[in-house]
């Protein structure tokens, strides 16, 4: 299966690098094809111009944008790794959605109806926040990010959500929590994400 992994975080010395090398050698030992668009390596340029809202009505997009729609195209399946900043994505993260996921490309209207055009690929997003999950059931935003990023984002692109994990207290982990969450990676990759 073809992987696509789009991942948004500074730091390789992060939890968030962890994962993702997690991801990459539990996708390997699989013999998965796999490409990995580390947004900050790249150089990435998270910021919509109005040359790129211009070019979208006209359905033209720049060569940066249009490269990363081809990775898009070729994946089977999607994981988007990045940690929750301010209770949403990272601005590497939302100015990639911004830009990438554009008009014609991941959605439409027919007839003032909308259309999510990314359909038949799979998705998995992993997250990492500095809150406990029962904080953030408590204030509620447990649903406000399922709103905004799983509904208003990647269900209404045409993705299809397989799991989204949240790794609370990420800036507090222990060895123990770890290696409990790289299990739980191995094992969704090995039950779900590898053979739909």
């Amino acid at each position: 299966m073809r992987h696509l992994i789009i991942y948004a975080h500074p730091n390789e010395n992060s939890l968030n690098h962890n994962i993702l090398n997690t991801v990459v050698e539990t996708l390997q030992s699989h013999n998965q094809e796999i490409i990995v668009r580390d947004l900050y390596k790249i150089g990435f340029n998270p910021v919509l111009s109005l040359n790129d809202m211009q070019g979208q009505r006209m359905g033209k997009v720049s060569d940066d944008v249009k490269a990363e729609q081809e990775y898009i195209s070729w994946a089977e399946q999607i994981t988007f790794i990045y940690p929750i900043w301010w209770t949403g994505l990272p601005a590497m993260m939302k100015g990639y959605i911004d830009r990438v996921f554009s008009y014609g490309f991941a959605y439409r209207y027919d007839q003032g109806v909308q259309k999510g055009l990314l359909k038949d690929k799979k998705t998995v997003i992993i997250n990492t926040h500095g809150k406990s999950h029962e904080e953030y059931e408590k204030t509620g935003m447990d649903k406000a990010l399922t709103l905004t990023s799983d509904n208003g984002i990647f269900i209404y692109s045409g993705l299809e959500i397989i799991r989204h994990l949240f790794f609370d207290k990420a800036d507090k982990a222990s060895s123990e929590d770890l290696q409990i969450w790289k299990d739980q990676i191995k094992n969704l990759y090995a039950e779900h994400a590898l053979n739909y």
